[in-house]
């Protein structure tokens, strides 16, 4: 009796998951036509709307990778404990990134100064991102946007993040990307940079002068679309991003604290202190450890990733830049690192 039973519980809880399933393709489908007329409205050619959407399916998959995210489902918030920065960077800037790295940066050097003196973004940081970003175009994902796009819009979390991006991304064959191109995350990034289908269309660069901005078979285009976008964001010529430094033992932290709350990425602006020129870091004490001090009068922040004691680090402008391509501190600060490492 007691197997029957716990065949009878599997039974109905397979016919209850295949009722939901075709409930919410149900659901999808006619979705995909609100969502069709939407795209017309806004411009796009109706043909092109029916080449996009013909054929796709809801993914669940994509839900349930979207949902294990951080802050990806209410009922299981993520706690606010602080972990070290060290074994992110040993994971991040390892020897192999490096070395992979510097080879990308001599064999891309005719590219990347022309598009230096153009934007003023360092070679070195466009190598990076590209590194951090793909392993150098090594990894782009392997998703069907326009199916992984569309199930998160019509899943409804982010809908309105994700229903702009799949009409951007209707946009982008009208503009001749081919829809076969569309491969990448499966939260919808994609190419070398991966660039949502709205950034593409703002930012994306042709690099090698065929006319295309190729940010998926084309390094060229991968390293000018990423250089278009930090200097679109505001990268300031000539000024580093940041820069190692040792603290002076009795340095009085509290008179460096930072007493404003960011509306944008808060946790990430918290750890960092409030702004102070380099002329009044070093008068405080603080040395660096290598790297030439950008001049007196620039304005940095400070960060302590690891703790009092530890390697701190001192962050310009252009940290802020870094940061608007991925609102982390690890991730920025790994990218600054890896640059410095490539250009050795």
């Amino acid at each position: 009796m007691l197997k029957r039973g716990l065949i009878g519980i599997l039974l109905a809880a397979t016919a209850f998951a295949g009722a939901a399933t075709a409930q919410d393709e149900a659901g999808f489908q006619s979705y995909l036509q609100d969502v069709r007329g939407r795209a017309i409205a806004q411009g796009v050619r109706p043909a092109t709307a029916d080449q996009v959407l013909a054929g796709l399916t809801y993914n669940q998959r994509v839900v349930d990778l979207d949902r294990s995210q951080p802050g990806g489902n209410p009922a299981n918030p993520t706690t606010n404990t602080i972990t070290p920065f060290a074994p992110y960077l040993r994971s991040h800037v390892d020897a192999a990134r490096i070395t992979q790295g510097r080879t990308k940066y001599l064999a891309e050097r005719g590219h990347l100064a022309r598009i230096e003196t153009q934007t003023g973004v360092p070679e070195s940081i466009m190598v990076a991102i590209w590194g951090h970003e793909t392993n150098y175009g090594r990894v782009m994902g392997n998703f069907d946007l326009p199916r992984s796009i569309a199930t998160l819009a019509y899943e409804g979390r982010r809908r309105t993040l994700f229903e702009p991006e799949l009409i951007a991304m209707m946009k982008m064959v009208d503009r001749g990307v081919a829809r076969s191109q569309l491969i990448g995350s499966w939260a919808g990034a994609m190419g070398g940079p991966q660039f949502l289908p709205s950034v593409y269309l703002r930012l994306a660069r042709d690099g090698d002068g065929d006319g295309r901005a190729d940010i998926w078979n084309s390094d060229a285009d991968t390293l000018a679309s990423i250089g278009n976008y930090f200097y679109n964001a505001g990268w300031r010529r000539g000024q580093p991003w940041g820069l190692a430094v040792s603290l002076p033992a009795g340095i009085d932290r509290s008179s460096v604290t930072n007493r404003l709350i960011s509306p944008r990425c808060p946790r990430v602006f918290a750890r960092q202190s409030a702004w102070r020129s380099i002329r009044e870091w070093r008068a405080l004490g603080v040395l660096s450890q290598g790297k030439p001090w950008p001049a007196d009068e620039v304005q940095a922040t400070m960060i302590e990733p690891d703790g009092p004691g530890a390697t701190a680090y001192l962050l310009t402008g252009n940290y802020r830049v870094i940061l608007d391509y991925n609102c982390s501190n690890f991730y920025a600060l790994s990218v600054g690192l890896l640059a410095d490492a490539v250009e050795r």
